[in-house]
C-alpha cells in the first residue's frame, strides 16, 4: 500500500480526478444541511476530523461566505478552525466551530477533533474522530411578521450531540481524504418544527506539480453526498513563487468561481472567492462573496546540548 501511495504521478493523478468527475457527472445539485465553501481546500479539518495535526504547525483559519448577494435572506455562513500536532498524543487536535444562518435558520456547530497520524512511504497516514454539539433553530429577528403575533411562526433551536469520523493522507505533493459527518444522524425539534439531520460523506483530494522553481499547480476535488444527492467542485490554483496564487472553481450545476490570494508574511495570509452562478439563482442574485483568512506558525524545539565525555574523546 505505501509504494502505491507513495508512487502517485502527476498523470495518474489526472486519471484519479477525470475518474471521480465522470462517477459523479450525472448526479444533481446537492441538498446540503452543511453549509458549503468556494474555498474548500482550506477547510479540511471541519468535514476530516484526520486532517488535524497534518501541517505540523499550529493554524488557525477563518473562512466567511455571503452567498447570493442581494438576494435577500440569502445564506450567511461561518467557520473557524484551529489545529495542531501534539507529540504526546501521537497526533493532532483540532477546534473548529460553524455558523450558519440560511434564511430564517440559525445553526451552529462546535466539536472537538483528535487524529491519530504515524508515518506511510514518504508521507503520513491519519484516522481521526470528532464530537461536539450540533444545533438547529429560527432566527426569531429576522422574521418580517412576528409583530403579527402569528402563533404558528417557528421559534426556538434544539441542540444534539455529533459524530464524525474520517481517514487522511497527506505527503509534499499529494493528499486524499475520506470523512463522514453526522453519523449518529437523529431528528430535531424545536416548537412546532421537525427536521432529520441527514449523514453526510465527503471525499478530498489535490496534488501539487511543480512546474519550476516559480510556478506550482494544484488541482484538487471535493465530493460532498448525502447518499440521495451529490454534489462536485473541481479546482486548479497555479502558486506563484509560494507567495501568490490565482486559479478558479467549478461547482456542478452551480457556480463558476474566481479566486485569489497573497501570503503576506511565511505564516499569514488571505484570500478572496467569487461564485458565479449558473443554476436558475442567477437571475435573482448578484453572485457570492467568500474570505479566507489563515495563519500557520511551527514552535521550533530546543536543539539537546552535545555533552563530551572525557573518558571517551
Amino acid at each position: 500500500m505505501s509504494n502505491l501511495i507513495t508512487n502517485l504521478s502527476a498523470s495518474y493523478m489526472k486519471k484519479i480526478f477525470t475518474t471521480v468527475i465522470a462517477a459523479i457527472a450525472l448526479s444533481t445539485s446537492f441538498a446540503q444541511q452543511d453549509p458549503q465553501f468556494s474555498q474548500f481546500m482550506n477547510n479540511r479539518l471541519f468535514v476530516n476530523p484526520a486532517y488535524a495535526g497534518s501541517n505540523d504547525a499550529f493554524c488557525f483559519n477563518l473562512l466567511y461566505r455571503d452567498q447570493w448577494d442581494r438576494f435577500g435572506g440569502g445564506p450567511k455562513s461561518a467557520v473557524f478552525g484551529v489545529d495542531g500536532p501534539i507529540e504526546f498524543l501521537h497526533g493532532g487536535l483540532g477546534l473548529s466551530f460553524l455558523s450558519d444562518k440560511p434564511g430564517l435558520q440559525k445553526n451552529s456547530n462546535f466539536k472537538l477533533a483528535y487524529a491519530y497520524r504515524f508515518d506511510l512511504g514518504s508521507g503520513k497516514l491519519a484516522f481521526g474522530i470528532d464530537g461536539g454539539l450540533l444545533q438547529r433553530g429560527y432566527n426569531e429577528d429576522e422574521i418580517v411578521a412576528k409583530d403579527l403575533n402569528d402563533p404558528f411562526l417557528p421559534s426556538g433551536s434544539d441542540s444534539k450531540f455529533d459524530l464524525g469520523a474520517g481517514v487522511y493522507y497527506n505527503s509534499d505533493k499529494l493528499y486524499l481524504g475520506v470523512s463522514s459527518s453526522h453519523l449518529l444522524e437523529g431528528e430535531f425539534e424545536y416548537d412546532k418544527v421537525k427536521s432529520e439531520n441527514v449523514r453526510h460523506y465527503y471525499f478530498m483530494g489535490g496534488y501539487n506539480w511543480e512546474l519550476s522553481p516559480t510556478f506550482t499547480l494544484k488541482p484538487s476535488v471535493f465530493v460532498k453526498s448525502d447518499a440521495v444527492e451529490t454534489q462536485l467542485d473541481v479546482n486548479l490554483n497555479l502558486h506563484i513563487k509560494d507567495r501568490f496564487w490565482i486559479g478558479g472553481s467549478y461547482r456542478l450545476e452551480d457556480a463558476v468561481v474566481a479566486m485569489a490570494g497573497v501570503n503576506i508574511t511565511e505564516d499569514f495570509r488571505v484570500g478572496y472567492a467569487f461564485d458565479f452562478n449558473t443554476s436558475k439563482i442567477k437571475d435573482y442574485s448578484e453572485g457570492t462573496h467568500e474570505i479566507f483568512i489563515g495563519y500557520c506558525f511551527k514552535i521550533k524545539k530546543k536543539a539537546l546540548p552535545m555533552l563530551r565525555n572525557v573518558r571517551f574523546l
